[in-house]
């Protein structure tokens, strides 16, 4: 007789589906947004989500991509800095409202220091990039409140 297989445990718990947010630091001229993108197309790897923050002499551009690794490859032959952070991608869907989420986050005290939706794609449900104090304890809060949280292969990938 087989059992189930059992989640990987963690000092914490179990281990929760997170997805690599890359924080990209962009020259603040025309077109290079542009340079950037095509270079995801080139090479085959699915932009999710894009978030771009401006300012004067740069942009960071926050990017959830189709692939890890391919997009490290297309950064360094970029010769971009960046940085790599996790956070939880949670679907909003008819019984588990982005208000009952953040609800559910401020009751155990936790902040939200940023959020923004991913791309829409057909057969998904509709979902928010959130990055908290505490990705581990949020996605276990919100995973007992039946809340789906998405990992890097629930997404889409390039030919989708």
């Amino acid at each position: 007789m087989t059992s189930a297989p059992v989640p990987t445990e963690t000092t914490r718990g179990y281990d929760l589906p997170v997805v690599t947010q890359f924080s990209v630091f962009l020259p603040n001229r025309v077109g290079r947004l542009l340079d950037l993108i095509k270079r995801f197309d080139d090479n085959m790897v699915r932009i999710c989500s894009l978030a771009v923050l401006d300012s004067t002499d740069h942009a960071v551009v926050r990017l959830i991509t189709s692939s890890t690794e391919g997009t490290r490859k297309i950064l360094a032959e970029q010769q971009l800095a960046y940085m790599e952070s996790s956070v939880l991608v949670v679907c909003i869907e008819r019984n588990h409202t982005l208000s009952a989420m953040c609800q559910f986050l401020l009751g155990a005290e936790l902040n939200i220091r940023f959020a923004y939706p991913l791309f829409a794609w057909p057969g998904a449900c509709q979902t928010v990039v959130l990055a908290v104090d505490d990705p581990t304890l949020a996605g276990q809060i919100l995973r007992r409140k039946e809340f789906r949280l998405l990992a890097e292969g629930d997404l889409p990938k390039y030919t989708d």
